[in-house]
This record gives structure tokens, C-alpha cells and sequence, in this order.
């Protein structure tokens, strides 16, 4: 599976607003779209379109594309997936990005971005239900028990970035205990639990033209 490997922050800017792609930099005065809020490149500062309807359809869908860190087949799959199941497309295709492991370790606030998140899924330090898993995209179910278990330098690490995200509230659709790193699905997610505005219509009607 690819994954993007350039500067993150250029993603940011290029939105104009922040994804948070970068962990505990983007929430301090050193993060690049503070310093330079226009698109990056030679001629960012001065390049002001108008978006057209297709423009904004498309910066949507890119949008949602970076925070999650999925490319665009994987993303055009759950857009597919999302079509077929029972319920409003866009809410459904929300939801499914949500209940992504990679994305349930980061909203716990054990790790700092998502891109670590998937990191430390990678490196075998989450079980569900008692059953390991390595596999970010693995989608968690209602009532799951998700346990992370590593050695102490690991431990050390997600500690860390649980005292540096004391400030970001777990979403209620997760029962998190700090103490022993569990967390637990009390209910599937919903568009009121993401806490970063996302206009998901506008991606529809891209991917139904």
C-alpha cells in the first residue's frame, strides 16, 4: 500500500487550514501554516483563485484524503462501500474512516498523529479483543475491546503522548482508560464526533458525476 512521504505541511497549506498531520507541532506557534498562511510554492503568496464548484468538490475530497492518510484508491473503496450500504452515503463513508484502527489509537490520544498511530499498530502493539492486529485500515466493530501492549521503551513513548494530549477530549464513541491503555467501541462514530468541520456532500457529488 503507498502512503505520501513529502512534507506534510505542505498539505496544510495547500488546504489553508490545519489537519494536524504533524503531532504536537501543530498545535504550537512553530507550525508552517501559522508563519505562512498562503499555498506553498514559488508563486503561493500571490495566487488567489476562485475556486469553481469542481475546485471545491475536489479540495474536499483531498481534505478528508490527508487527515486520514489514505491514497486514493483506498479512498475511492470506502467511497464504494459507502455507496452500498444502508444510510446517507457521506455520513456512512465518515464513519467508516473513523472506525479505522490507525484512527482509533490517535483519537485516544496515545499517539500524536495518525501517521504514528499506524505506526505503532505496525509494530504489533494493539490487540482487538485479545487478538493482535497489524493492520491500520482494520476497521473496529460496536463493543470491541481495543489493548495496547508493548515493552517499556514503547510504553514510555505513548505515555508521553498521552500527557502531551491531556488537553484533546476523546470522542464519546470511545470508552478510553488511561491507566490501562484500553479502549473500548460503545457505539459506531458519527459525523458530530469529528471534530474538524468536513463538508462530505461535496464529495458525493464529485464521485457521482
Amino acid at each position: 500500500m503507498g502512503r505520501y512521504t513529502d512534507a506534510v505541511c505542505r498539505l496544510c497549506r495547500r488546504q489553508s487550514e490545519k489537519l494536524f498531520l504533524k503531532g504536537t507541532k501543530c498545535y504550537t506557534e512553530k507550525c508552517p501554516i501559522t508563519k505562512r498562511a498562503y499555498a506553498p510554492g514559488q508563486h503561493g503568496q500571490g495566487r488567489r483563485t476562485k475556486l469553481s464548484n469542481y475546485g471545491l468538490q475536489l479540495r474536499e475530497k483531498q481534505k478528508v484524503k490527508r487527515m486520514y492518510g489514505v491514497m486514493e484508491k483506498q479512498f475511492r473503496k470506502y467511497f464504494g462501500t459507502a455507496s452500498k450500504t444502508k444510510g446517507v452515503t457521506g455520513k456512512v463513508l465518515l464513519q467508516l474512516l473513523e472506525r479505522r484502527l490507525d484512527n482509533v489509537i490517535f483519537r485516544t490520544g496515545c499517539a500524536i498523529s495518525r501517521s504514528q498511530a499506524r505506526q505503532i499498530v505496525r509494530h504489533n502493539h494493539v490487540t482487538v479483543n485479545s487478538r493482535r492486529v497489524n493492520i491500520p485500515s482494520f476497521l473496529v466493530e460496536k463493543d470491541d475491546l481495543i489493548r495496547i501492549k508493548s515493552k517499556d521503551k514503547a510504553l514510555n513513548k505513548i505515555k508521553d503522548n498521552l500527557e502531551l494530549a491531556k488537553d484533546r477530549s476523546v470522542p464519546r464513541w470511545l470508552e478510553f482508560n488511561a491507566a490501562d491503555l484500553t479502549a473500548k467501541v460503545s457505539r459506531l462514530p458519527e459525523k458530530e464526533d469529528i471534530q474538524q468541520p468536513i463538508q462530505e456532500q461535496l464529495i458525493v457529488e464529485l464521485y457521482s458525476k
